[in-house]
């Protein structure tokens, strides 16, 4: 199973934007808050691995 490692570039509502930091791209990727740690803030750290989001240091 892959693993995907993001950061919150921003919040907007219910969406966060974030941004691929395991490979370059500067594309980013709108995802439903209610998808992701309801702790999450701008510079927050992700890591996506079996359909779930979850925080890292």
């Amino acid at each position: 199973m892959n693993t995907f490692e993001y950061e919150v570039c921003s919040i907007d509502g219910d969406y966060a934007n974030l941004k691929r930091i395991d490979m370059e791209s500067d594309e980013t990727k709108l995802v439903a808050r209610a998808l992701l740690p309801p702790e999450i803030m701008e510079g927050t750290k992700l890591k996506y691995e079996m359909m779930q989001y979850e925080i890292i240091a």
